[in-house]
């Protein structure tokens, strides 16, 4: 019982710790750190996957908002109307398929749905690390017509919502890759741009899984999401003032290296099984 008792209290002072290195990588690049703190919450804090999705969700939407607020405040005036159609076409896109598509994916096998999503984000996480070191270029459709930008943007939002309603992840790992290769956006700009989307899309997550009641309990919102909420505040501000001043070079290697981890702990993950 002492035992039991000592690791309860010890929760919320290592939730905290733990949170604020993964908002600082998350507001640094534009991510909500979601799948750095699913191993976190898996496997020491010692939550079920479906318990760790929710409480993930929660404070990815703290991390976001902070990171969005500090980003705009460091770095120069976000040209919003630039990419106004692109952003408005994604996020109704995922925002979309979090609500009337993701039920249908359940009949999809967990291993197949986590062999595609794995060599995704390798192929995409290489590209990115290739591209921090030699231009490779990308289709630059935010030049297209309105058309065009609304038919590709909704659907790689619509992909990218059922991602982060599927994983309890606001989905920055696809979100920036789209926007860096396919639309032409920069690597900073893109970061930005990811946060703003990712809040919608997180909200419709937690939205959905409130109405279905499957939201975290009481004890885990002392003990976990508070502290982890507090915790990605610090980071998340670290992070934004980083932003400014670290090159859009580095961003795109650390990003593609936060990829391929994300895919080899799938990986993993599926061979422990």
């Amino acid at each position: 019982m002492n035992a039991i008792n000592k690791t309860s209290r010890s929760e919320p002072v290592f939730s905290f710790l733990a949170a604020i290195p993964i908002a600082l990588l998350g507001g640094l690049i534009g991510l909500g750190g979601a799948e750095f703190r699913l191993p976190v919450l898996v496997g020491f804090l010692k939550r079920s996957a479906s318990r760790s999705v929710t409480i993930n969700l929660a404070v990815s939407l703290v991390t976001l908002i902070v990171s969005l607020i500090t980003r705009l405040r460091v770095a120069s005036a976000f040209p919003l109307m630039e990419f106004i159609v692109i952003l408005i076409a994604m996020t109704g896109g995922a925002i979309l398929a979090a609500y009337t598509m993701a039920g249908r994916l359940i009949h999809i096998s967990e291993h197949k749905l986590e062999f595609w999503m794995r060599n995704l984000l390798v192929g995409i996480g290489i590209l990115l690390i290739v591209e921090g070191f030699a231009t490779i270029g990308s289709l630059e459709l935010s030049r297209s017509s309105m058309i065009v930008q609304a038919s590709v943007g909704v659907g790689f939002g619509a992909l990218i919502g059922l991602i982060s309603s599927l994983l309890g992840v606001a989905g920055g790992e696809l979100i920036i890759p789209t926007l860096v290769f396919i639309f032409g956006v920069g690597i900073k700009l893109a970061g930005t741009a990811s946060l703003m989307i990712s809040l919608p899309t997180v909200c419709a997550g937690l939205i959905r899984y409130a109405r279905a009641g499957a939201l975290f309990d009481r004890s885990d919102m002392m003990g976990i999401v508070t502290p982890m909420g507090l915790g990605s505040v610090i980071g998340s501000v670290l992070g934004g003032l980083l932003f400014g001043i670290v090159s859009p070079n580095l961003l795109k290697v650390l990003l593609g290296v936060v990829l391929i981890y994300s895919a080899l702990r799938i990986f993993l993950r599926r061979r422990h099984e």
